[in-house]
């Protein structure tokens, strides 16, 4: 068995039309522009590039965007100065904070200053506490990507067993309610999991979110199950994802790094931030 690679490029290619659709459709009725607000602090590489891929995604949609850099040695209080300055702006929907932030920023204060509604990112406590109750909310962008991949098998995520390697309030955590409110059976692992390949083995569908070069080998996956990579490693030979290539060799569907989660993850912000815009004209 050779994995049918999950193409995210094509997956969130598709996304993102039915977003632009979405768009202009909303921008005829409400006679109303749908705005992201993007704000970067210091001249980290990384942030630089995730920005303006961003910002470029939002041009291919019809986001009118605003893209914010302030200076490495911005004070949090100046920080948080400018997200109010940006929350009581009425044309503005969705407003994102890059991390990570300079080590004098509390990155947890900055992101509960953004509103509830304007959280396009879905880590503001109140969002998160609606995925737990099942009830309508933004969430989190990379776990929202990582389902829509698996949607575009046509496979039913119904009574499968999902493991998630990784617990993180960003990935993990969130990815388990989503596949909860799929009606999976969900097993959670982490540092301290005893006996993990012996889980995972056991695994219709995987998903890993450790940030450990190809750290899942093939002998841990089950023969046919979907596998998803969501890390995203830097090395000597490049960037790696957390699972072993090798796993092709056994999985039915296997997402690359890059190129999978990465695309999907830009393409659910497109899509959050246009809920977030229908929303605010409830």
């Amino acid at each position: 068995m050779t994995a049918v690679m999950l193409d995210g490029k094509a997956i969130s290619a598709k996304v993102k039309e039915s977003v632009k659709a979405e768009i202009a459709d909303f921008i005829e009725k409400t006679g109303k522009s749908v705005t992201l607000a993007v704000i970067r602090v210091g001249d980290n590489p990384a942030s630089e590039i995730y920005v303006r891929n961003k910002i470029r995604a939002c041009e291919a949609v019809g986001i009118r965007s605003l893209s914010i850099t302030l200076a490495g040695d911005t004070s949090e209080n100046e920080v948080l100065d400018k997200i109010q300055s940006l929350a009581a702006d009425k044309s503005v929907n969705g407003i994102l904070v890059q991390l990570p932030l300079p080590a004098h920023i509390n990155e947890n204060k900055i992101l509960l200053a953004i509103p509830k509604e304007k959280d396009v990112d879905g880590f503001h406590p109140e969002n998160v506490g609606d995925l737990v109750l099942g009830n309508p909310a933004i969430t989190a962008c990379t776990p929202s990507g990582v389902i829509e991949m698996i949607a575009s098998t046509g496979i039913s995520l119904c009574g499968k067993h999902a493991v998630v390697l990784g617990r993180s309030n960003i990935v993990g955590k969130p990815m388990a309610l989503l596949l909860l409110q799929q009606n999976a059976t969900v097993t959670v692992c982490h540092s301290k999991t005893q006996n993990l390949s012996e889980i995972t083995a056991q695994a219709d569908v995987l998903i890993a979110a450790i940030g450990k070069p190809n750290f899942v080998k093939k002998e841990m996956v089950k023969q046919g199950a979907i596998v998803v990579d969501v890390g995203i490693n830097r090395t000597e030979n490049g960037i790696v994802g957390d699972v072993d290539p090798a796993v092709q060799e056994v999985a039915s569907y296997l997402s690359p790094v890059p190129g999978g989660v990465g695309p999907m993850t830009i393409a659910m912000l497109m899509k959050n931030t246009l809920i977030a815009a229908r929303r605010q004209c409830e």
